[in-house]
C-alpha cells in the first residue's frame, strides 16, 4: 500500500501561489468567487479560491495531452488464496478476528445449559470485547432478553438466532446503497483522517463504478500531503481517469476546476479527495467546510454524497470520527476500510446505535475490486457462522 506522510512543517518550504497546473488536466484553474488570501508559509488552514471578476471571460483554454503521473509506490500483490475467494469468503476472512472472539466465547455460551442471569453476563463481556461499544451491547442484551421471554426460550443453544437477529434489526438500517443516478456529474466528496485508507478507497470506488459503465473524473483535492496528488494519479492511470490536479494549490480551487471540466465533459461521476485532518483539529475542520462550500458554488446542488471513510482498526475512536465529521459536513454515508483479519467489525454496531450514518461500502483487502456495497445478512454471517 501507499505511503503516507505527515503534514508540512512551518520549517519546509511551501510552494508558490502561482505554481503552474498540473499537467493532467486539460483546463487551467478558474478563478472563484467569495476569495481568501493564499495561506502563507506559517498558515496551515485551505485558502478558499480568488473572487472571480465578473466584467471578465476568461479564455477556453486549447486541451492539453496529460502526462504519465509521477513513479508511485505499487500496490500490494493480492494474495493467490483471495483470488479464488468470492465476496462472502473475503468478508468472512477479514473478521476473523471478531469472529473468533465472538465465536470461541459464544461457543461456549450456546453449547447448552439454562438461559440465566450469569448468561447474560458474559454475553455481555463478549460484545464488548468484540468492539461493539457500551450503548449498543446494551441495546443488544435488553433486545435479546425480550426475545427470550417472548419466545419463553430455555436453552442457552436457542440464544444464538435471537443474538443475531436482534443484531440484525440494529444494523441493518445502514444497509443503503449509494444511488448516483439523477444527477450528472454526481459529486462525491471524500473526508477523513490521514491513514484511513481514503485516496485509496477513491480508487477503488473509480473501478467499481467504471465497471458499472459510467465515466469518472478525480479531483486530488488532498493538497497537504506530500505524495497523496502522485497517489491518486497513479490509481487514475490504473483505471484509465482523468485526474484534476495543481501544484502548490488549494483543496477548494482543485474540486472547483474538477467540477467544471466534468460539467464540459459530460462527466457521470466526480470523486473529490481532500486533505486528512484530525476531528480535534478545529481550524482544520473549518477548512473542509470552506472545501464543501466551494463545491457548492462549482455546482448549486453538490456535493450530492459526502463519505467519510474509516479505518477500521481504530475501534470506539471511530464514533468520534463520525460524529465530528458529521455535524461539520453533515456526512450521508461511510465506508469502512481495512477490514481485514486484524480488525474488530463490531464497530458497526457500535455506529448504528450512537449515530446511524448508511455504511455505504466496506473493503476487506489490498486489492482494486475489493470495496463492496454493505450488506448487513452478509456481515451477520460472516460474524456467527
Amino acid at each position: 500500500m501507499f505511503s503516507f506522510f505527515k503534514r508540512k512543517t512551518q520549517s519546509e518550504p511551501t510552494p508558490p501561489a502561482t505554481a503552474p497546473a498540473e499537467p493532467t488536466a486539460d483546463i487551467q484553474p478558474a478563478a472563484l468567487p467569495d476569495a481568501d488570501a493564499p495561506a502563507t508559509q506559517s498558515e496551515t488552514r485551505t485558502p478558499e479560491p480568488q473572487q472571480a471578476q465578473p466584467e471578465l471571460t476568461p479564455p477556453t483554454p486549447a486541451p492539453i495531452a496529460p502526462a504519465s503521473p509521477p513513479a508511485a509506490e505499487p500496490l500490494e500483490a493480492e494474495p493467490l488464496s483471495l483470488k479464488k475467494m468470492s465476496w462472502a469468503e473475503r468478508l468472512k476472512a477479514g473478521l476473523s478476528k471478531t469472529r473468533d472472539k465472538l465465536g470461541k466465547s459464544l461457543a461456549s455460551l450456546f453449547g447448552g445449559g439454562k438461559i440465566d442471569e450469569e448468561l447474560y453476563e458474559e454475553l455481555e463481556t463478549v460484545l464488548l470485547t468484540a468492539d461493539m461499544g457500551v450503548d449498543a451491547t446494551l441495546h443488544l442484551l435488553g433486545d435479546v432478553r425480550e426475545r427470550v421471554s417472548l419466545k419463553g426460550l430455555k436453552d442457552a443453544s436457542e440464544l444464538k438466532d435471537a443474538l443475531k437477529d436482534s443484531l440484525g434489526d440494529l444494523i441493518s438500517p445502514l444497509e443503503k446503497p449509494l444511488d448516483v443516478s439523477g444527477k450528472k456529474p454526481f459529486v462525491i466528496m471524500m473526508a477523513g483522517v490521514n491513514g484511513a485508507g481514503k485516496t485509496t478507497s477513491i480508487g477503488k470506488l473509480a473501478k467499481y463504478y467504471q465497471s458499472q459503465g459510467k465515466s469518472v473524473l478525480l479531483a486530488a483535492g488532498d493538497t497537504f500531503r506530500a505524495a497523496a496528488r502522485e497517489q491518486l494519479m497513479a490509481w487514475g492511470e490504473r483505471n484509465n481517469v482523468t485526474v484534476i490536479a495543481q501544484q502548490g494549490g488549494d483543496s477548494a480551487a482543485v474540486c472547483y476546476d474538477a467540477i467544471q471540466a466534468a460539467v464540459a465533459r459530460g462527466i457521470d461521476i466526480v470523486l473529490a479527495d481532500t486533505a486528512g485532518r484530525l476531528p480535534t483539529q478545529l481550524h482544520l475542520m473549518e477548512e473542509i467546510k470552506k472545501v464543501k462550500r466551494v463545491i457548492q458554488k462549482a455546482l448549486p446542488d453538490a456535493p450530492h454524497e459526502i463519505i467519510l471513510v474509516l479505518d477500521a482498526n481504530i475501534g470506539q475512536n471511530a464514533i468520534t470520527q463520525v460524529k465530528t465529521f458529521d455535524d461539520a459536513l453533515g456526512l450521508t454515508g461511510l465506508i469502512l476500510s481495512k477490514l481485514d483479519g486484524t480488525a474488530k467489525g463490531g464497530v458497526i454496531a457500535a455506529i448504528a446505535k450512537q449515530r446511524p450514518v448508511p455504511l455505504r461500502f466496506v473493503g476487506v483487502g489490498e486489492s482494486i475490486d475489493d470495496l463492496r456495497p454493505f450488506k448487513a445478512k452478509d456481515y451477520i454471517d460472516a460474524l456467527f457462522d
